[in-house]
C-alpha cells in the first residue's frame, strides 16, 4: 500500500517565486538607472523641442531634429520598461471595468497595423481593483508581442470570463473570484524551449527587441495579485492567459459627463522651478520663458518654500510650482508641498519626476499636488501640464 500525492502545486508555486526574486533584484538596480536615464533624457528631448520651436518644418535641420526625437522617446519607452520593475512602483488601484480596458488598448496599439482585433468581453464580467495604466502597459506589451509574432497580419482575440478559483490551484493563487482574459494570436508560436524563458528580464527572440516587455508584465500582474501564463504550439500561435482578482460584480454604467472646453490662456504667470539638476532648472526655464511665463528657479524644498512665502507676502505670488520629487541630501517635493500649503492652501504644486513609478505620481492629489508630470517632458506637455493645472481651481 502507498500513498500518491500531488505536488504539482508546490512546484509551481516554488517556480513562481524564484522568478519574482528574479524580477525584484533587477528591480533595485533598475530604479536608480532608469531615474538617471529620464534625468538625462528631459534635458536631450527638451532641448530637441525647444529647437524644433525656433524652425520652420521646411528647415534643412528640421527633419534631423524630428529623427532625433522620435530615437529620444524610444529610450524613454525603455526606461519607463525598466521603472515597471523597481520598487516602490506599487499599484494606486481604482475600480477599472476590464471591457473598457481592453477595447481602448486593442484600439490604441494596433492602429495601422495589419493586425485585426477582436475584443469577445461580455457586458457580466466583473471589474476588477487595479491600477489602471499599469494594467493598461500590461495588455500592450502582450499585444505588441503578438503584433511581431504575425509580420504579414493574423487576428488577435481577447476574450474573459468570470471564474472563481478554490483554495489549492495550479497557480498558487488564493481563493475567491477572479477574471481569466486569454490573449489569442496566429502567429509563428513558441517553442518548448523559449516558453520556459519567456517571462526571463532581457529574454528575447526578436533582433530589435529589449526583452522587457512580457518580463515587465509578469511583475505588473504578480503586483496585482494575479498569474499570467502562456501556452503555444509552433506555427500555430500562442495564447496568454492572465487571472486577476476580481470585485466579483460588474461595473455600473454611469453616463458620460461632457467635456467642458477652455480657451483661457494662462501664459504670462509666474513660475517657481525647484529642481536639485542644475541642466534641468536651465532647461525647464527656457520652455517655460518659450511660452510666456516668467520663471524663478531653486535646489532645495527648503529654498521652494522660503521664495513661495516671500514672493506671497509681497503681493506677486507663483501662478504655480513644478517640484522635483526627490532631491538627494534635501527636502523634496513631497515634504515641500506640505509646507507650501500650510503657507497657501490654494497653491498650484506639480510635482516632477524621473522615477514615474512613484505612487505620488500616480495619486498625486492625496499628496496635495494639482498636476504630476513625468520626466522627460517635452515644451507642448509641459505647456499643456500647467493650463489644466492653473485651470483647476
Amino acid at each position: 500500500m502507498g500513498i500518491a500525492l500531488d505536488i504539482s502545486y508546490l512546484k509551481e508555486h516554488e517556480k513562481e517565486e524564484l522568478r519574482v526574486q528574479k524580477l525584484e533584484s533587477l528591480g533595485v538596480l533598475a530604479g536608480g538607472i532608469a531615474h538617471d536615464f529620464n534625468n538625462i533624457l528631459t534635458g536631450i528631448m527638451g532641448n530637441i523641442s525647444l529647437a524644433k520651436m525656433s524652425l520652420d518644418d521646411t528647415h534643412k535641420s528640421y527633419k534631423a531634429l524630428v529623427g532625433a526625437e522620435k530615437a529620444s522617446v524610444r529610450a524613454t519607452e525603455l526606461a519607463r520598461q525598466l521603472l515597471t520593475f523597481a520598487r516602490g512602483g506599487e499599484p494606486v488601484k481604482n475600480v477599472v471595468s476590464l471591457q473598457h480596458l481592453a477595447n481602448e488598448t486593442m484600439s490604441l496599439v494596433l492602429h495601422g497595423s495589419n493586425v485585426r482585433g477582436v475584443v469577445d468581453i461580455p457586458d457580466s464580467i466583473h471589474a476588477i481593483e487595479a491600477d489602471e495604466g499599469q494594467i493598461s502597459q500590461a495588455f500592450h506589451n502582450i499585444i505588441i508581442n503578438a503584433t511581431q509574432a504575425m509580420p504579414g497580419g493574423g487576428v488577435l482575440t481577447v476574450s474573459a470570463r468570470n471564474e472563481t478559483l478554490a483554495g489549492r490551484n495550479s497557480m498558487a493563487l488564493p481563493p475567491g473570484p477572479y477574471i481569466c482574459l486569454a490573449f489569442t494570436d496566429e502567429g509563428c508560436g513558441i517553442s518548448d524551449t523559449d516558453l520556459e524563458k519567456i517571462f526571463d528580464p532581457y529574454f528575447t527572440t526578436k533582433v530589435s527587441g529589449n526583452g522587457l516587455g512580457l518580463a515587465s508584465t509578469h511583475s505588473i500582474i504578480s503586483r496585482h495579485g494575479g498569474h499570467i501564463s502562456v501556452s503555444s504550439l509552433v506555427d500555430k500561435g500562442a495564447t496568454f492567459t492572465i487571472h486577476l482578482p476580481s470585485i466579483g460584480e460588474t461595473l455600473p454604467k454611469c453616463p458620460t459627463e461632457p467635456v467642458t472646453q477652455t480657451s483661457k490662456d494662462h501664459s504670462g504667470g509666474s513660475i517657481l522651478v525647484m529642481d536639485d539638476e542644475e541642466m534641468i532648472r536651465e532647461l525647464t526655464t527656457g520652455m517655460l520663458e518659450e511660452i510666456g511665463y516668467h520663471v524663478t528657479t531653486c535646489g532645495a524644498g527648503s529654498e521652494a518654500i522660503r521664495y513661495y512665502e516671500a514672493a506671497k507676502e509681497s503681493g506677486t505670488p507663483f501662478s504655480a510650482v513644478i517640484m522635483d520629487l526627490t532631491i538627494p541630501g534635501g527636502m523634496g517635493g513631497r515634504e515641500a508641498a506640505e509646507k507650501i500649503l500650510d503657507i497657501d492652501p490654494a497653491a498650484r504644486l506639480i510635482v516632477s519626476s524621473g522615477y514615474s513609478n512613484d505612487p505620488i505620481m500616480s495619486d498625486y492629489r492625496t499628496y496635495g499636488f494639482t498636476g504630476a508630470i513625468a520626466k522627460p517632458y517635452r515644451v507642448n506637455e509641459l505647456a499643456e501640464m500647467l493650463r489644466s493645472a492653473l485651470h483647476d481651481r
